[in-house]
């Protein structure tokens, strides 16, 4: 069983994960979950700025970030993509969001297809604010591609590794499908609770939007389906969800 563990200077609670991430936050009684998109990605730096000057306005701590979405310039390898994680977890060290060997921030990074960003880039962040008592819960569950995490290498576990052919496109999302639902559950969420679901391929996967993921009431909220693919070479399909009530573009 995924652990859940509570984050009081943030106001969420987040699913333990690996070093890069955590698999997914929901907000404490009382708070929920805003999320602000920029209108084009900003470099990392550019991102950060106006993340912190954004906390800073509502006058929230830099420890209410809770989630953030990045976009990279193209897949990497396992290196590539370990050399760019710890980079990314200085920021949250700075923060004192990252402690104790524990990031409870949940992300996504993808590769757009068409027109990716120069270099690694934030797409959206999101954070904590108060809410009105006896909202309904916020939740982000973190970007899952079709490998299991914690392991050494994600291509070496993938799932159908190496298949793009319908039938591994669909054994692919069913399985990515499946770990959204695991995770939202350890949250105490489902499927009726979510308000966004985000695919991230460059495979065809209309076939799959009745027999799996309505079927499965995954997009009673729709679909966005990002042209992209995930952050490490020979990874094809991901998905992130979320329930959150208000949005903005910066």
């Amino acid at each position: 069983m995924a652990e859940v563990l509570a984050f009081p200077d943030g106001n969420y609670r987040f699913i333990r994960g690996v070093f890069q991430y955590s698999a997914g936050v929901a907000a404490e009684p009382g708070f929920q979950i805003e999320r602000v998109r920029f209108f084009r990605p900003l470099t990392l730096r550019e991102g950060f700025a106006a993340i912190q000057a954004r906390l800073e306005a509502l006058g929230r701590p830099l420890t209410a970030f809770c989630a953030c979405e990045l976009r990279s310039p193209a897949p990497v390898s396992e290196a590539g993509f370990s050399a760019f994680n710890q980079i990314y977890v200085e920021q949250l060290k700075a923060w004192r969001v990252y402690r104790d060997d524990l990031n409870p921030v949940a992300r996504s990074n993808v590769s757009p297809a068409i027109s990716p960003p120069a270099g690694p880039s934030i797409y959206a962040f999101s954070y904590t604010v108060p809410a009105v008592v006896g909202g309904p819960g916020t939740f982000v569950v973190a970007g899952s591609a079709e490998a299991p995490e914690g392991r050494p290498g994600y291509r070496d576990h993938a799932i159908a590794a190496g298949d793009v052919s319908p039938a591994g496109i669909l054994e692919k999302a069913r399985w990515t499908l499946g770990e959204m639902e695991r995770r939202m559950g350890v949250l105490g969420f489902d499927w009726n609770d979510s308000t966004a679901l985000q695919l991230y391929t460059v495979h065809d996967t209309w076939p799959i939007l009745e027999q799996e993921m309505a079927a499965r009431g995954a997009i009673a909220a729709g679909l966005i389906w990002h042209f992209a693919r995930p952050p490490v070479i020979g990874l094809e399909y991901e998905l992130d969800t979320r329930a959150v009530r208000r949005e903005f573009v910066l």
